[in-house]
């Protein structure tokens, strides 16, 4: 049987030079003890660009405005196979405060991401732009 795809939204928020990222908890299903960039599923029937308002805003207790599309990566998991859309964002604030889904947070130094267990979208995304 094939599997079936689902889309998800990421968002790149810079400040001072740093990513957010965020660190998955340890039981979940995709990318576990890894960290990403915040964002999440599209529920069917929503706008992508709402939907990544929507997972950003739960995920960190952030408002974010969309930018610039950065890239869109594939990612296969043994229960479905997944696009990744990237966006460039901004936020007035900077307060993270994460959600339950995410066991810690950090502002990243682009230098710094080689260290670091990184999801395979994310991973994917920062090969194919030549930062790792």
């Amino acid at each position: 049987m094939d599997l079936p795809y689902g889309l998800t939204m990421r968002g790149l928020l810079k400040h001072d030079d740093k990513i957010l990222l965020l660190k998955r908890i340890p039981s979940s299903r995709t990318n576990p003890n890894c960290w990403e960039l915040p964002g999440g599923k599209v529920d069917p029937g929503e706008f992508f660009d709402e939907a990544l308002v929507r997972e950003f805003a739960e995920e960190t207790s952030l408002n974010i405005k969309i930018g610039k599309l950065i890239g869109a990566v594939s990612e296969n998991f043994s229960h479905k196979r997944t696009v990744v859309i990237i966006m460039e964002i901004t936020s007035d604030s900077y307060d993270v405060k994460i959600s339950d889904e995410h066991i810690d947070w950090m502002w990243a130094l682009p230098e710094d991401l080689k260290k670091l267990e990184l999801s395979g979208s994310l991973k994917s995304l920062l090969k194919e732009n030549n930062i790792i």
